[in-house]
């Protein structure tokens, strides 16, 4: 009697195992496949922004591109409207028009400074940009982004004495 009680426990065990590890590979299975029909597919093209249409027309490039959540925004320099440079031979100036462009780029898409995953700094003179760095720390107020700094021969014209650039990320 005692064997056949151990038969029927052991038979038991097992069917209830086997039938529960069916069931959770069902349940799974089925998660899986209603993860499969939530992904929602966004479009990948390209969205394509001009600051300065005439002068970026003119020099062959489009100021900021957004492909999903990413922005990369070309190099901002300090410039009027015509492509002139302006603050001459003041670093620290053409620096805070730079940002000043590149703010109206980010509100263009509903960003902030905040979203600034990368940016990256090139400078003629590089000892200067150390010493007038401290400005940065106004627009970047939760934290800096990554990024690289590098003393560069020349900029497009040669009165551009810094030109910066950044990579966005856009929370939903």
């Amino acid at each position: 009697m005692k064997k056949s009680t151990n038969r029927l426990t052991l038979l038991s065990t097992l069917y209830v195992l086997t039938f529960g590890l069916q069931s959770c590979e069902q349940k799974q299975k089925e998660e899986t496949k209603k993860i499969k029909e939530e992904v929602i597919v966004t479009s990948e093209k390209p969205e394509y922004f001009l600051l300065r249409p005439e002068v970026e027309k003119a020099y062959g490039y489009s100021h900021a591109v957004k492909i999903g959540n990413s922005i990369k925004i070309s190099g901002a320099v300090s410039m009027d409207d015509e492509g002139n440079p302006t603050a001459i031979g003041d670093i620290e100036q053409q620096m805070k028009n730079c940002y000043a462009d590149l703010e109206k780029i980010l509100k263009h898409y509903g960003c902030t400074f905040d979203d600034v995953v990368k940016e990256d700094i090139f400078t003629t003179d590089m000892a200067q940009m150390l010493k007038k760095s401290a400005y940065r720390a106004e627009i970047y107020k939760n934290g800096f982004p990554t990024g690289s700094w590098l003393e560069v021969k020349g900029l497009a014209i040669p009165e551009f004495m810094v030109e910066i650039e950044l990579e966005v990320h856009k929370s939903e």
